[in-house]
Formats: C-alpha cells, structure tokens, sequence
C-alpha cells in the first residue's frame, strides 16, 4: 500500500491512517486473494492451522467464506471471524454480526469476532457476546492491545468466558478478571511500539500468535523466548514453547497434521538457536499437501501474481 498521508506517532494514528483505511477499501476479489496467499505463505512455513480476524466494512457479506475456501484451496485449516465495530455505525455493526451469524449457522469453521472493546459501544459488545453464546462458540478481540483500549478489562469482565481468544492484552493489569486464552502477538506489538505483554504475569492460558504479520510460529517463538528473557535472565525456551504449543488446544485437530523438518531434533533449545529450519512434508488431515518445496493443492507462481495484481488495485485506491 502506498504511504500514509502523514506519519503516525502513535497507535490510534497507525490504525487510523494505515490498518483501517486498508480494510475499508477491500473488496472480495482482493480477500480471496489475499487469503489464498497468506495461507500458502503459513504452508510454507510449516503452519497447518490459522486463526483469522478480519474486516472489510465495504465488503462485508460472503468475506469470511471467501477466506474459508481460500484457505481450504491451499489445504490449511481456518478458524474465521468478523470483527464487528461502531466505528461505521449500528448499521455496520448489525451487518458484522449477522456476518458471523451466517457463516457459522452455514457450517463454517469460526468464533464471534468483536474488533476491540473500545471500538464498540455496550449494546454491541453484548449482542456479540450472546450471538457467541446461543451459537455454542467463542469470541475473537482485542483486548488492551494499546493505551487506548485501556478499560478494556472491566467492559468485558462480565462477558468473557473460558472460550474467548483475547488478543494481545499489552495493557491489561496482572489482576483482571477475563477468562479466555491470551493471545500473545510479540512481533506485532513490537511493529506498532504498544509494548511487551509479558504474558508469563497472566494466571490463564497463553498462545502464540503473528497478528497477520507472516505466517511462521518458528520465528514467532523465537521472538517470544528472547522478548521473555529480556526481563527476566533466567527465562529459558520451554515457557515460549509452552505458548506456542497452546496453539493446538484452540484447533486440536491440528496435532494430527504431520511435517517433516529439515532438522532434528525439533526441541525449544535447538529451534530457539537455529535459524532457517523449512518444512520438507506437509501432511494435513492425512493428505500431502506440500512436498519439494511446493503446494500440491495449487500454483504457488500462480497465486502469488494473483495477489499481485490485487495489491496493485489496493494500492490505486488507497
């Protein structure tokens, strides 16, 4: 995308002149597209599941199965979820909600997703939350990412339950009281300088996450194991590889999938000091779907001029 029309300074500018200006010009073509890439981009590296929290406030029927079938083209499970927000009015709210509701009642794979508390007047937070809770699923937010978002911990205390995915949590208390899995995001909020969420501090489950910004969990666990140990000297890498496993309690079926990596042995000492370790096999759900440095499923050349054009037409109207 091109740059923005001045330099942010802080998060709330980074969202403003960057994140939502590039949601708001999306359309289905360039969220098929997109998703069809970022999910032959985690194959790559080894990654057989995601978990995805979109918006495109223009585009906002059918955008979760565009992603669902791109992701099921490449072969890559997906758990999706619209991120419903104010910040377009009632309206805009009503149409994320009922967004979440159709795919999720037509079988797709995914939670209620709620952009931010701050985002999100009372009456939307809680519609959210009892859409979650009469479809037998979770909710996908962020929570406390920056300064802003702050009062996060109490508007949702009474709301959050024990299958919520609460994202970043950078600025939540050590004491709060939300339920739900942590969702430690250390490379994105070192981009966006909101600060280290120290996650060891939460009393609940923590898993690792790349907030869209690339697809490898090898490298997301390396950044969290040295950001660990950065304040404290005796942290070691199981706790980092303790987060990243949590990742296959959120999508068991995932601990079925097999790879097999250009190195042994695949333990949190080696990898945390071991650069440029690649997927060779990729099994999922017992069919191989990556082998020899490609995609079985489809063209990696292909996909990737594809998305090309796409961000060419992003780029033009932004």
């Amino acid at each position: 995308m091109p740059a923005p029309p001045r330099t942010p300074t802080c998060f709330q500018e980074i969202l403003e002149q960057v994140w939502w200006r590039l949601d708001s010009a999306l359309d289905l073509e360039m969220i098929r597209w997109s998703a069809m890439l970022g999910a032959l981009e985690a194959l790559e590296q080894g990654t057989t599941a995601i978990i995805d929290h979109h918006e495109s406030p223009h585009a906002i029927e059918g955008s979760l199965g565009a992603i669902a079938a791109a992701c099921a083209e490449v072969g890559v499970r997906v758990s999706c979820a619209y991120g419903v927000t104010d910040r377009h009015g009632r309206e805009g709210a009503q149409r994320g909600l009922e967004e979440n509701r159709r795919f999720l009642l037509a079988g797709g794979r995914g939670l209620v997703g709620i952009h931010a508390a701050f985002t999100c007047s009372d009456e939307t937070l809680e519609s959210a939350a009892g859409l979650a809770t009469d479809l037998g699923v979770g909710v996908h937010i962020h929570v406390a990412e920056g300064p802003g978002d702050v009062a996060a911990g109490d508007r949702l205390a009474g709301l959050a339950r024990d299958d919520w995915l609460l994202a970043h949590g950078v600025h939540l208390p050590d004491d709060h009281r939300l339920t739900g899995t942590i969702l430690h995001n250390p490379r994105s909020n070192l981009n966006n300088a909101v600060g280290y969420a120290d996650p060891r501090r939460f009393r609940q489950r923590v898993a690792l996450g790349t907030d869209g910004i690339g697809a490898s969990m090898l490298e997301e666990f390396r950044l969290a194991y040295v950001l660990h140990r950065s304040v404290d000297v005796t942290a070691t890498p199981d706790t980092a590889w303790r987060w990243l496993e949590a990742g296959w309690d959120l999508v068991p079926e995932a601990r079925e999938d097999r790879v097999t990596w250009s190195y042994e042995p695949m333990d949190p000492w080696h990898i945390a000091f071991t650069p440029g370790i690649r997927p060779l096999r990729v099994e999922v759900g017992g069919e191989v779907v990556y082998e020899d440095g490609r995609p079985t499923r489809v063209d990696a050349v292909e996909v990737r001029a594809r998305a090309r054009e796409q961000a060419a037409r992003l780029h033009a109207r932004l």
